[in-house]
């Protein structure tokens, strides 16, 4: 597996992954179908997330395939660039075996690399195995936002989880 910075042709993959992950995932934000990929507006994200000093998308490479994605989107007043907001998705075959640790590394790295001092997300309750790689990874819970998510006719809490960087 190669961890690496997001490039331009991969706009099209990428937007392929996240309907896959969307797909698969009963935790997403957007579910199976709900979200309208455009590749106009994929390749603009990635071309102003390059331009950004505070974003990044990384990109998890598995025989010149992409298995996984971390997204870090930087505040954007002078009060809030220190932080950046993750989103964290892989495809289920890869679950559970080491690749959410990688992303979650590199995308530590880069963030002290860019002087970052907070990266912050928020979790579904009730995915158990989210929680305990952040936990692992050295995030805490700052906050519950109580039913904040309705999926499949219920509804769902979400922790605010966040890491400080020395």
């Amino acid at each position: 597996m190669h961890i690496r910075t997001i490039r331009y042709n991969d706009a099209e993959p990428l937007m392929n992954l996240i309907r896959e992950v969307e797909a698969e995932s009963p935790y997403m934000l957007y579910g199976a179908g709900e979200r309208k990929p455009n590749l106009k507006k994929q390749k603009e994200m990635i071309d102003r997330i390059l331009k950004t000093d505070n974003s990044t998308v990384l990109v998890a490479e598995l025989n010149s395939s992409l298995a996984g994605y971390a997204m870090a989107i930087g505040g954007s007043s002078p009060r809030n660039q220190h932080s950046v907001h993750l989103v964290i998705g892989m495809l289920s075959i890869h679950q559970g075996k080491g690749l959410g640790t990688q992303l979650l590394e590199e995308l530590e790295k880069w963030a002290v690399e860019n002087k970052l001092h907070r990266l912050e997300l928020t979790v579904v309750s009730k995915n158990y195995s989210a929680i305990a790689l952040y936990e692992k990874m050295g995030f805490i819970r700052e906050g519950t936002k109580q039913d904040s998510l309705y999926i499949d006719g219920q509804l769902f809490d979400e922790y605010y989880m966040a890491k400080i960087l020395a």
